[in-house]
């Protein structure tokens, strides 16, 4: 009898706990905070970070989430240094450790400032303020110097000519120069000197003697040719004197000098037309011709780091998965295996000589977090920024494999209904990633765009695929689809929605698209030429037209090197025939269509002729919701949850509810403000009554 109590206690204190737990809602989806960088001290003992926190919607004015700065030890004792109402762009340590410097625009600054910390305490105060935003900064190794990434200064008296309306802008001809700036903070007035190098900067790297320098150069400060066009260059660091310029045609990413400053490794794509850089390369710092390190990766390298002169950390993406581990720097390395079931790793912070790593990663369980993580000891967390996510109930997340119809295997993730039954059939909406050199990985999902766990526990599958051309799976795989815009990429979408109406799992009949970006094209794409297979569609910052998509985009030549590789005027037809606009006239599925209203990368028109054309054309069901002042997708905390909640009003009103005319465009926002200013006024009276 004693036995069956305590059965029965236990049972009750399950079904409880059950009771209570609850499912994601859309409002925490869109204010869960997330580590989003780390760097490791110079001795490795600790970690600065910088923790993004949301704006409250319906209590804070709007902006963008804040960004604050925290230092964890390796136990996971986390201390704030810098929070609050707070922007934090950059944080990264002094040599000696004993400050922390970073970049923020705080009270009373004309524009984004360098500033320090001391680490053992003390108030941060602004060490220089230059004549416009600082776009990074990168500490001397040896001494107290900064290298400062910022614009030149602007035509003179621009500001006062400005006020009294001259205020012409030519285009891309007005965009002024980045260069790099010396400063020595040893000065009691700083002041920055500029190096007058022969391109736009974007990026950095000092030699560890300090007397050279790595600078990340491009002929313009133009986004396509940041893209295209860049090529490292070593400098002299007193005289600014270029010593060499490296020469790889192709994408650059990050670089770093070895510990002996003998050479420089750097992580590139294999030529003009790899869409993404993904491949190590050493080179010597006077001159030696180049070192494929990962010729046959089966992946995408995207982070290195100098363990010792001989051997280097990376991050890399295998699949779905992430890999992260050492290589031969004579390239003598075999690529290992990827991390199957660990956590998903978005950034690494090394220092040569030290076997523990700060990591930035995520799981299907949180977002982006703190970790340590070395080969011996494996991952270690060390923030828990969402103490109540725990309690939530989430949906089983999965990777999947299926075959599109020309018999190459495609791989995507699945969160399945939250409380799933077998044999039933459910709604399903397939979640188009961008670029399309981009992928999804076996990590963190649910987001303002697609708040899957949300929907999960409304009884929907959600599917992320990475479709022919993404990234994770080599540079042959991510260029299955150059030259063949909206061909047989797009079909392995619906070749998914196939397979997951096959193992029993998804209804044919209610199955949504939505996406960014090129997914949005996708998006488009699927609502239009492809619109027989999909019941509901939402698309963002998407293009409609392949012909004016080319003159409007702000990156016509990466566009035309690493996706199209033939300019519009070479073959009309079929630019055109590959675009949404062409087939709006077999517009049926019941189309969302949301744009930033200062969208650089996608012209708002494209949404805006995709709207008008299937209006005019059709009696489908269309809408177009503007964002003010959004760029290339939502950085508005409250822009991002009226994102979220039309998403899924479009998506349950024509996958589960009833259809036919779009719903109300409004959304109840008054009703939610008039909930937070009550729940605000009692918990004062509550306050009042204690006191």
């Amino acid at each position: 009898m004693r036995s069956s109590a305590q059965a029965l206690v236990l049972v009750l204190l399950l079904g409880a706990g059950a009771a209570l737990a609850a499912p994601l809602t859309l409002e925490e989806t869109v204010t869960l905070r997330r580590v989003t960088s780390a760097k490791l001290s110079p001795d490795g003992t600790r970690i600065a970070y910088v923790l993004q926190v949301p704006r409250t919607p319906y209590v804070d004015d709007a902006g963008a989430a804040y960004a604050e700065l925290h230092v964890a030890d390796l136990d996971g004792d986390s201390r704030g240094y810098v929070t609050g109402k707070v922007n934090v762009r950059q944080v990264e340590w002094s040599a000696d450790g004993a400050k922390l410097l970073f970049l923020a625009r705080r009270d009373g600054d004309e524009h984004v400032s360098l500033y320090e910390i001391p680490i053992d305490g003390g108030e941060a105060r602004r060490r220089y303020q230059h004549h416009d935003d600082i776009q990074s900064m990168h500490p001397s190794p040896v001494d107290s110097r900064v290298a400062l990434i910022a614009p030149v200064a602007a035509p003179e008296r621009e500001d006062e000519l400005r006020e009294k309306g001259f205020d012409a802008v030519v285009h891309e001809e007005s965009a002024r120069r980045v260069d790099v700036w010396l400063v020595d903070l040893e000065s009691p007035e700083p002041e920055a000197r500029a190096a007058n190098l022969p391109g736009s900067a974007s990026d950095f790297a000092w030699a560890p003697d300090g007397a050279r320098y790595v600078a990340a150069l491009a002929p313009t400060p133009l986004i396509d040719d940041f893209y295209v066009s860049r090529r490292l260059h070593v400098v002299d660091a007193p005289s600014g004197d270029v010593l060499r310029t490296i020469e790889h045609d192709a994408k650059l990413g990050p670089f770093e000098w070895s510990p002996d400053g003998a050479r420089i490794a750097f992580i590139a794509g294999v030529d003009r037309h790899d869409p993404l850089e993904g491949r190590v390369y050493v080179t010597s710092a006077d001159g030696e011709a180049l070192a494929n390190l990962t010729p046959n990766y089966p992946g995408h390298v995207h982070d290195v780091a100098w363990r010792d002169a001989g051997t280097l950390w990376y991050r890399a993406s295998r699949g779905v998965w992430s890999e992260l581990d050492l290589l031969d720097a004579a390239g003598r390395s075999v690529p290992g295996e990827p991390g199957v079931g660990a956590p998903i790793v978005r950034s690494i912070s090394a220092r040569p000589g030290i076997e523990t790593l700060a990591v930035v990663a995520d799981t299907p369980q949180h977002p982006t977090e703190l970790f340590a993580w070395s080969r011996d000891g494996g991952f270690r967390r060390l923030t828990f920024s969402n103490p109540d996510l725990p309690s939530r109930d989430l949906a089983v997340q999965e990777p999947i494999r299926y075959r599109a119809r020309d018999g190459l295997e495609l791989e995507g993730l699945l969160i399945r209904p939250l409380e799933e039954r077998r044999g039933q059939r459910y709604p399903l909406v397939i979640v188009v990633h961008g670029g399309p050199e981009s992928h999804y990985s076996q990590g963190w999902l649910s987001s303002y765009t697609l708040p899957a766990q949300t929907l999960a526990a409304e009884g929907y599958a959600t599917f992320y695929p990475n479709y022919r051309a993404s990234t994770g799976r080599g540079v042959e795989f991510s260029m299955l689809d150059h030259g063949d815009p909206a061909g047989r990429e797009f079909d392995d979408l619906v070749d998914a929605k196939a397979h997951l109406v096959e193992i029993g799992l998804a209804d044919g009949d209610r199955v949504g698209i939505t996406g960014g970006s090129y997914g949005g094209f996708a998006t488009m794409w699927a609502a239009t030429a492809l619109s027989e297979h999909f019941a509901a569609a939402v698309a963002f910052v998407g293009l409609s037209d392949q012909i004016f998509s080319l003159g409007t985009s702000d990156i016509p030549n990466e566009l035309y090197l690493v996706h199209t590789r033939r300019w519009p005027w070479e073959d009309w037809q079929f630019a055109l025939e590959r675009s949404p606009l062409y087939h709006t006239g077999n517009a049926r599925t019941p189309l969302l269509i949301l744009h930033g209203d200062r969208d650089p990368r996608v012209h708002p028109s494209q949404s805006l002729a995709l709207y008008r054309y299937i209006k005019l054309r059709t009696d489908t069901p269309v809408r177009l919701v503007w964002y003010p002042g959004e760029g290339h997708g939502n950085s508005d905390t409250a822009a991002q949850l009226d994102y979220a909640m039309r998403v899924k009003r479009w998506m349950d009103h024509y996958l589960k509810g009833p259809g036919g005319e779009p719903p109300p465009y409004e959304l109840d926002h008054a009703a939610r403000l008039a909930e937070r200013e009550a729940e605000r006024n009692a918990a004062g009276h509550e306050s009042a009554d204690e006191d």
